[in-house]
């Protein structure tokens, strides 16, 4: 499968941490953002939408803004 490449914006600190990232853990960030940006703009479904499912999806399954910021300080 070919790629192509798209530029999105980011804050500062998400563009310094994920640039600081190791090769292998950047690859893994651009799949799945590949995965939830395909799934949202095919689904037909306004994007606030999905994002509203995705949010209640993730806590319904236990994750808290507490846990999810643990995630996204670890490296």
């Amino acid at each position: 499968m070919s790629n192509a490449t798209i530029t999105i914006e980011v804050d500062p600190d998400t563009a310094r941490d994920y640039n600081a990232a190791p090769a292998e853990e950047r690859r893994k960030l651009d799949v799945l953002l590949s995965l939830h940006l395909r799934r949202a703009m095919r689904s037909g479904r306004p994007l606030r939408e999905v994002m509203d499912s995705i949010s209640q999806k993730a806590q319904e399954r236990g994750m808290t803004p507490e846990i999810l910021e643990q995630i996204l300080n670890e490296r």
